[in-house]
């Protein structure tokens, strides 16, 4: 179950959901929705279900933009404030748990979460990025990968294999610009929203076991 959460100690506050497990693992993530959407998108609430009973506590919510405006997408100048409330997100939460903490989110805003770690790569110990929007579609020599070479946090992108915001292909390509360890997912036949126009089924589900693998092979490692 989801409960609404409010951060007003801080600018920007922070306005989301908090689903908290019934059996907690000490891990926590912040996750947050692409330009189009806000928190109560369907793929945000399906995959934080999902990770909440698996034992994440998971705070989804809206990003500055978003408070500003209820529709559209960011302005060109807004991203730096985004990531100011991608960082307040991540300290809310750091109360709230005693192990792992984790961020990401959909498309734009999974973007912002890893230009946001790649400058501070101490921030979380992880990044969940569904659908990344490498390109803008028909346009892929518009790359957005100029943070990539500098993102020292381990990253789980999850792909949809007909998503216009790049081909698997230049999915695969991209991440080799990552020396941080990383991983593809793909989702077959699926667009960049993942899960419209599609049964939920137990897509949810196989991503989360997808993130959690990938998790382990980090515990692994150290070890």
């Amino acid at each position: 179950m989801a409960i609404p959460f409010v951060d007003l100690k801080i600018e920007p506050a922070i306005h989301g959901f908090l689903h908290v497990p019934s059996q907690p693992t000490g891990n926590a993530i912040v996750l947050t929705h692409g330009a189009g959407a806000d928190c109560q998108s369907k793929l945000l609430v399906e995959i934080s279900d999902a990770l909440a009973a698996s034992g994440f506590t998971v705070l989804r919510f809206d990003l500055p933009f978003r408070l500003a405006r209820p529709h559209g997408p960011p302005s060109p100048g807004s991203a730096t404030r985004d990531r100011d409330g991608l960082r307040h997100a991540v300290a809310a939460m750091r109360d709230k748990t005693n192990g792992r903490l984790f961020m990401g989110g959909h498309s734009y805003g999974g973007r912002q979460a890893s230009m946001l770690a790649s400058e501070e790569p101490q921030l979380v110990d992880g990044l969940l990025l569904l659908s990344y929007p490498l390109h803008p579609p028909r346009k892929p020599n518009e790359l957005r990968t100029g943070h990539f070479p500098k993102l020292a946090t381990p990253a789980f992108f999850v792909h949809g294999t007909r998503d216009t915001f790049g081909t698997t292909a230049e999915m695969k390509s991209a991440l080799e610009l990552i020396p941080a360890t990383h991983a593809l997912f793909e989702v077959p036949s699926a667009g960049h929203e993942i899960l419209s126009n599609r049964a939920v089924g137990e897509l949810p589900v196989q991503i989360v076991d997808g993130f959690k693998a990938f998790l382990n092979t980090l515990t692994q490692k150290k070890d």
